[in-house]
């Protein structure tokens, strides 16, 4: 499909999980592309006593915030809402309750506005967020790390994604936090755990690497983080040992990483042309000791690797506007009728964007 080379300026809205996110961005594909304003509220504090998000404390937050947000949002960017070409909202996957409130107020707002609704799959803003930053190409290789997401995919243009590996049971950031709840390092526990692993020695404890060296390129981590429970039931840690603790487990997670990683690229070479560009994205991203052995492995592969800003890795609205651009380029534009999708696999959104 023949992509427009007019600049579009879309206003996206995020609330999938536990940040409620509304941004303006600007520009036409592949990037880089300008925002304009990125507003993100964090409900960490709200969901800290229960060491992790709960659904419905989720929702009321976003509805409580959504609005003004908005407000905010336009306000930044020095726009009204008839002045955008567009609105995009992540209509999956995620939390249902938080999803349909995002959607809902989209449709509102493109209604009330006159303006197309696009409907954004999280995932598809994650792939994404590399052109708004830096303008990659493609077609591109994909590493998705998040507390609920952990994929290797081929990118080869909106809508085209060949899946290699995903998850058999945890992704890669909801080990990090159950991890750190057995270190009771507190929530959200991925940033506690990486600073106390910088103290400890990775080698003390021997933990399992699951699934490395199998064939294809799936991940496993239950058998990790089983191993460490059993470690901590079975021993009365200290502060140092704990930090040995987190230390073996990080070191665990970048070896599986990168066998993973490297086997995604060997097949990658045979079936793709061109385009040797290894993207990091998601909140693990932003893991220090993960990105260097991910840039070992590019050397060592012949990839560059490409990492988008620690803010765009994490959920945010900006990168859902910037899907919002790619696919108003191309005219793909949704119905009001759209409904929010707690499931929605990448692959799915073929038909839409091929």
């Amino acid at each position: 499909m023949a992509s427009s080379s007019k600049a579009f300026t879309v206003l996206g809205l995020e609330t999938s999980c536990d940040e409620t996110a509304v941004a303006v961005v600007r520009g036409r594909p592949p990037g880089p592309g300008e925002i304009l304003s990125n507003v993100v509220h964090s409900q960490v504090r709200e969901h800290r006593p229960y060491g992790g998000v709960v659904p419905e404390i989720a929702a009321r937050a976003h509805v409580e915030i959504l609005d003004d947000l908005v407000a905010m949002a336009l306000d930044q960017a020095g726009l009204g809402l008839g002045s955008v070409d567009a609105i995009a909202a992540t209509a999956g996957p995620g939390l249902i309750g938080g999803v349909m409130i995002g959607l809902t107020t989209a449709k509102a707002l493109a209604l009330a506005a006159d303006r197309p609704l696009v409907a954004i799959n999280h995932l598809e803003a994650h792939a994404l967020t590399a052109r708004l930053t830096g303008g990659v190409g493609f077609p591109f290789l994909l590493l998705l790390i998040s507390g609920g997401h952990c994929q290797l995919l081929a990118v080869e243009g909106v809508g085209r994604f060949r899946l290699y590996g995903t998850t058999i049971d945890d992704a890669i950031g909801e080990a990090f936090d159950k991890t750190a709840k057995l270190l009771e390092l507190g929530y959200p526990g991925g940033p506690a755990l990486e600073t106390l692993a910088r103290q400890g020695n990775p080698k003390r404890f021997p933990l399992p690497r699951p699934m490395l060296g199998r064939d294809g390129c799936d991940f496993s981590l239950s058998g990790l983080k089983t191993a460490v429970r059993q470690l901590v039931r079975a021993e009365s840690l200290d502060v140092p040992a704990r930090a040995d603790v987190a230390a073996g487990f990080q070191a665990a997670v970048a070896d599986i990483l990168v066998d993973r990683t490297r086997a995604a690229m060997l097949r990658y070479r045979t079936e793709i042309e061109g385009g040797r560009t290894l993207v990091l994205a998601g909140g693990v991203a932003a893991n220090r000791a993960i990105r260097s052995a991910l840039a070992a492995l590019c050397s060592e592969q012949d990839f560059s690797l490409t990492v988008p800003p620690t803010d765009l890795c994490t959920d945010n609205a900006a990168m859902v506007a910037w899907a919002g651009v790619e696919r108003c380029a191309l005219g793909l534009f949704d119905d009001l009728s759209t409904a929010p999708r707690a499931r929605w696999p990448l692959e799915e959104t073929a038909s839409a964007g091929s």
